[in-house]
Parts: C-alpha cells; sequence; structure tokens
C-alpha cells in the first residue's frame, strides 16, 4: 500500500482503552481542522467493535465543534439497546474534554424482505473520465487555486467527478446535480464494517458543496463560509468501497444560510447501496476578500 492508503486503514485502526471506549487519531496531513467524513468513519467503526452479527443499516450524526488533527479522538460508545432484531448504539467524539461529534447508529440482523430501487443515472463510467494525473495535466490549469489545490491533493479516495466545467469560475448557475465516481485507492480487507466505515468517510468529502451549484458558486470562494452541520447515511445492499461507485448527489434546498444535499450511492452493476443526506453551513461573506 501507499502511504496515503495506508493513512486509510490507520484511521480505522482504533486503540481500544476501555469496554465502550477507544482512541482514534488523525493522519498527519497538514489539514487545520479534522476532516468530518473522519469522524464519522472512526465513530461508526467504533460501534461496529460493540456488536455482533449484524451491519449497520443507518447512522444519524451531528458535528458539534471542528477538530484538532494533533490530538487524539475519544470515542465513547453507548450500547443504548440490543433488540431481537435491532441494536442501537450512540456514540460521542471527545477532544479536550468536550464533545466535538455526536451519531447514533442502528445495527439489524439480516433478513429477507420487499426490494426495489432507483435505477442509476445515464453517467460515463469512470474510464471515460480523466484520473487525477490527466487532470491536473489537462483540466486543472485553467480551474481556480482553490480548486486545484483540492483535486491534486493526495487523499486514500480516488475521485473522478463528471461535471467538470462547474469549477470554471464562471458564476454561471446549473441545476443543482453532481455525480462523481469514488473508490478506496487500493484494496481492503474482506470486513464489511471497513466497507462501510471507508463509504461513509467519503460520502461527506463533497456533497455539500452540490448545495451551491444553482448559485454559480462553490465551497472553494473564499466569500463562502460552509461546514457540514449533520449528516446521516442509509445502508441498503453489500458493496465493496475498493471497486467504483457512484456517488450522485443533488440539493432540493437552499434557505437561511443552510443548505441542503442527498446524494445515492450505486455500484458498478447499478445496485443502489447506499444513501446519504447532509445539511450544511453554506453562509454568504461579501465582506471577505
Amino acid at each position: 500500500m501507499s502511504q496515503i492508503s495506508d493513512s486509510l486503514m490507520s484511521i480505522l485502526d482504533l486503540e481500544p482503552l476501555e469496554r465502550n471506549l477507544f482512541r482514534g487519531r488523525s493522519p498527519r496531513v497538514g489539514w487545520p481542522r479534522v476532516f468530518g467524513g473522519q469522524v464519522i468513519a472512526q465513530s461508526l467503526y467504533a460501534a461496529c467493535k460493540t456488536v455482533e452479527g449484524r451491519q449497520p443499516h443507518s447512522l444519524h450524526a451531528y458535528f458539534l465543534l471542528g477538530g484538532d488533527p494533533e490530538i487524539p479522538i475519544i470515542y465513547e460508545v453507548d450500547r443504548l439497546r440490543d433488540g431481537r432484531s435491532f441494536t442501537t448504539r450512540r456514540v460521542l467524539a471527545i477532544q479536550k474534554g468536550e464533545a466535538i461529534f455526536a451519531m447514533s447508529a442502528s445495527f439489524q440482523i439480516e433478513e429477507p424482505g420487499y426490494d426495489h430501487q432507483m435505477p442509476m443515472p445515464d453517467v460515463p463510467p469512470p474510464e471515460a473520465l480523466p484520473d487525477r494525473d490527466a487532470m491536473s495535466r489537462d483540466i486543472l490549469p485553467n480551474m481556480p487555486k482553490a480548486v486545484r489545490a483540492y483535486y491534486q491533493r493526495e487523499r486514500p479516495i480516488e475521485i473522478r467527478p463528471v461535471e467538470l466545467r462547474r469549477y470554471a469560475g464562471t458564476g454561471e448557475a446549473m441545476e443543482p446535480r453532481f455525480h462523481v465516481w469514488i473508490r478506496a485507492m487500493q484494496p481492503l480487507p474482506d470486513d464489511p464494517a471497513t466497507h462501510q466505515a471507508v463509504l461513509a468517510y467519503a460520502s461527506d468529502l463533497m456533497l455539500l458543496d452540490s448545495s451551491l451549484i444553482a448559485h454559480g458558486t462553490t465551497v472553494f470562494d473564499p466569500q463562502v463560509q460552509a461546514a457540514s452541520l449533520d449528516h446521516a447515511l442509509w445502508f441498503h445492499r453489500p458493496f465493496r468501497a475498493d471497486d467504483w461507485l457512484l456517488y450522485a448527489q443533488d440539493s432540493p434546498s437552499a434557505s437561511g444560510a443552510r443548505g441542503f444535499s442527498r446524494g445515492l450511492v450505486f455500484d458498478r452493476q447499478g445496485r443502489l447501496v447506499a444513501s446519504v443526506a447532509q445539511e450544511g453551513l453554506v453562509r454568504p461573506r461579501p465582506d471577505r476578500v
């Protein structure tokens, strides 16, 4: 594995301290704050360590304070309920004695039931889209500096966006939809909890930004103050996060300095494997230069 892929597995390498108590660390990548997807992934993985024989089907979380990447994060798991079909856990992520993140997760036994889904959008496959090197060579030189920095940054998740022209900096308002192919950079262990945690990590990478498409701007605009407020994720079907997944996003509403975004995650076979929803702060700051 490369160093950046090793960092993905090290994120999930939680240190058990006591029963229901774990310690996680942040990769040293120079970010000023802990990435929200990291805290979601670590919280979910901590909850999974307290459940046997059941997979998570949903999580609901709130971002409370920005995390310090230089300080370990303590994850406290509360075993709320162990029922015949469902198990419920609550997780607090703590730094300096204060909760920075709170999450509830529900687990279910495997059982049959009704089965339907929405179809996958008709978009180009990942092989038809430029990879990171091609983007750096052919596309990003014409993009704003902040966009170049984001897509050239090494990360454990490979990203291939479909609608690249929205980053051109023209200020053009577009339909608030965004499609991006994602996958882990390196093969992952077969443990389903690892793949669910990796998708939880990736689900926060660009979802909030879709709420700004209709306004001709992005989270990279210095005159936009943006931060995730809450996050929900539902797992529908088994998947592998080290194979390509289509993350189809839209934004039904923005108001009151908050943007609401949704995401549907499909595997290469067109199966809907997960759904995501998030509301975030998208505050116009024309006073910023």
